[in-house]
């Protein structure tokens, strides 16, 4: 293959596209806004999923070295009501199929699979431009540009290359996750920590929620969900730790203490996220020399499919460019063919996972559904 890949963006799709292009023996470079690999924290927790995420490490080559940074127990699943009862406890018998890592870990794996010079730190796009017959320039905030004959899009929620192909912009879902850590949770939060037990705790309500997660080590990493307008987190002011987590646990005014201490006892600043989304079912037709994929592409809110999407969308496209090495075109199609229709599918089910967790029967449309879906797989593990 001749043509030269460009790819902006060096999260998990990116690296991952860049990775089964270097097994197949095509060259691509990644451009990255951030000035470093450490330049800042790369999230919580990833459950990488046997039927994408994982098929996408093993295109990539790299399945053995995902199975050293597994953390050991992490499905273990907790749902709490919430006076603190203790409504399902599903502990990790070792049979899952969503192994937990964490990102950070596992964007290094990527980044070490490649060679010194794939990715291009500081490269902070400004914006992309087509110069017909599938090419296109692409120009850095901090000087300089690159024209390529293969542009893809890896580059997050407000992509820089969306607009090439699409008119749309994500949109907020009505939902704000707040986060919290506690560290170093088995010697300074001992309560807090046989609260959430070994991997995940649920407690959900209409409307809200508390979410945590038991990373590395003993650190717990707490999501708090609120179905809120976006001017309501407006009048909380973030600045102020104490006050801005005060502000959010008086949300939970009647909730078991052992869970709004997850919010209240928080060893780092909370910090607001709201969540946007791309319309179910996004798509564009095919432009010469250009795509998208993760959540540039198809943003939803996060459901533990996110990332195994971004991965298994940069497995399958670095695939079909290996196949078609001498017709882009071809390859782009196809990817895009499956791509669409994949990434629907699990947008609608996750629109349904938001409604069951947080509508007006939480957290009982859950518990059924959780049940059906042991019944049908044989599985414990929770679908949040």
């Amino acid at each position: 293959m001749t043509t030269d890949v460009t790819i902006i963006g060096a999260g998990l799709g990116g690296l991952t596209l860049a990775r089964v292009l270097h097994v197949h023996g095509i060259p691509a470079t990644v451009y990255e806004a951030e000035p470093s690999p450490t330049a800042r924290s790369q999230g919580g927790m990833l459950d990488i999923h046997d039927y994408n995420g994982q098929p996408a490490l093993q295109a990539a080559g790299l399945i053995d070295e995902f199975r050293g940074l597994v953390l050991e127990g992490r499905e273990a699943t907790r749902f709490l009501d919430r006076d603190g009862t203790v409504l399902l406890d599903q502990p990790d018998d070792g049979t899952g199929g969503r192994p937990e890592v964490q990102r950070g870990e596992l964007r290094q794996m990527l980044l070490d699979s490649l060679p010194a010079d794939a990715v291009r730190w500081g490269h902070k796009v400004s914006g992309v431009r087509a110069l017909g017959e599938g090419r296109h320039e692409v120009t850095f905030a901090e000087g300089g540009t690159v024209v390529t004959s293969l542009l893809v899009g890896a580059d997050g929620a407000w992509s820089k290359v969306r607009p090439l192909l699409s008119a749309a912009t994500p949109e907020y879902t009505g939902i704000s996750s707040v986060e919290t850590y506690l560290l170093d949770g088995d010697t300074r939060h001992p309560a807090a920590v046989k609260t959430v037990g070994g991997g995940s705790l649920l407690a959900l309500a209409p409307g809200k929620g508390i979410v945590c997660h038991r990373e590395s080590g003993s650190t717990l990493h707490t999501y708090v969900m609120l179905a809120k307008p976006q001017d309501w987190f407006a009048g909380v002011d973030f600045t102020d730790a104490a006050a801005a987590a005060a502000r959010i646990a008086q949300q939970f005014d009647g909730w078991a203490p052992e869970l709004t201490a997850l919010i209240t006892d928080g060893d780092t600043a909370p910090v607001l996220r709201p969540l946007n989304r791309l319309p179910i079912g996004h798509r564009w037709d095919r432009a010469p020399g250009v795509t998208l994929l993760g959540d540039a592409a198809h943003l939803s809110p996060p459901d533990g499919e996110g990332a195994n999407l971004a991965m298994y969308d940069g497995a399958e496209l670095g695939k079909a460019l290996a196949a078609h090495p001498d017709d882009v075109e071809a390859a782009l199609t196809e990817y895009e063919k499956a791509m669409f229709p994949r990434s629907a599918e699990v947008a609608t089910e996750g629109a349904e996972l938001y409604r069951l967790m947080y509508g007006d029967d939480s957290p009982h449309g859950l518990f059924t559904a959780f049940a059906g879906h042991e019944q049908a797989s044989g599985e414990g593990n929770s679908p949040a």
